[in-house]
């Protein structure tokens, strides 16, 4: 018996109902914290990578370096960010989360994670380790993939 249509409908309907609880606690997080989640995207980003240029984050938002370098400047005003001069070249600005920045991004994962947290709650034990060992032999084949 061949499975593969029916693993692959089921984890595209768990990522789907997965993302969207996810997120949802994101989003309303943003919201009463007043950032967007483009702007939330860029939190990421920094945190992830480090300190980018304005062209860098432009790429990665697939927007122009005018539209990166306005939404960047109310992030700056926000607190959310801190500009610096580039220490190999100082023509050049580089872009990283302020402390503040830092602050809000994790609160706002703790607020995503808050949303895992509450369907956990909702399997007994015995569903837990299934879930566990399920997920242990999907985290090995991904792996195991190339992704570029």
């Amino acid at each position: 018996m061949h499975l593969a249509p029916e693993i692959s409908a089921t984890l595209s309907q768990w990522i789907e109902v997965f993302m969207h609880g996810s997120m949802r606690s994101f989003v309303l997080y943003a919201k009463q914290n007043n950032f967007s989640m483009t702007q939330g995207s860029v939190l990421m980003m920094l945190r992830e990578k480090g300190a980018s240029s304005v062209s860098e984050i432009g790429d990665e938002l697939q927007i122009s370096n005018a539209a990166a370098s306005q939404l960047l400047d109310r992030m700056v005003q926000q607190g959310l960010l801190v500009r610096a001069e580039d220490p190999t070249d100082r023509r050049l600005k580089q872009i990283r989360l302020s402390p503040q920045g830092q602050m809000t991004l994790q609160k706002g994962l703790q607020a995503r994670q808050k949303g895992l947290e509450d369907l956990v709650i909702r399997l007994s034990p015995d569903e837990q380790e299934q879930v566990i060992a399920a997920l242990n032999i999907l985290i090995a084949k991904a792996n195991q993939l190339e992704y570029d």
